[in-house]
């Protein structure tokens, strides 16, 4: 069974995998970081209004947005200070 709201199982998972490949891309977070964050709310947001994802869903991905976001944050500090 669908859950309410997905189109099918096919278009979440694809779309899923097209944001976690995004969330991944390490160069893009580092060089900048606060417009990928961005991007990958941007994104999930839309997934969730167009009924792809559902909020539990949405609410993953955000908060998966937000670990890239404050590991960016910490590795380009990381890397001003030296370590």
């Amino acid at each position: 069974m669908i859950a309410e709201g997905l189109k099918t199982p096919w278009d979440k998972s694809r779309a899923i995998a097209q944001w976690e490949t995004m969330l991944r891309d390490e160069t893009a977070l580092l060089k900048h970081p606060g417009a990928h964050h961005k991007a990958l709310l941007v994104q999930a947001h839309a997934m969730h209004r167009d009924h792809v994802i559902d909020r539990d869903d949405l609410s993953d991905l955000l908060e998966q947005a937000d670990g890239a976001l404050a590991y960016a944050v910490e590795a380009l500090f990381d890397r001003q200070s030296g370590e």
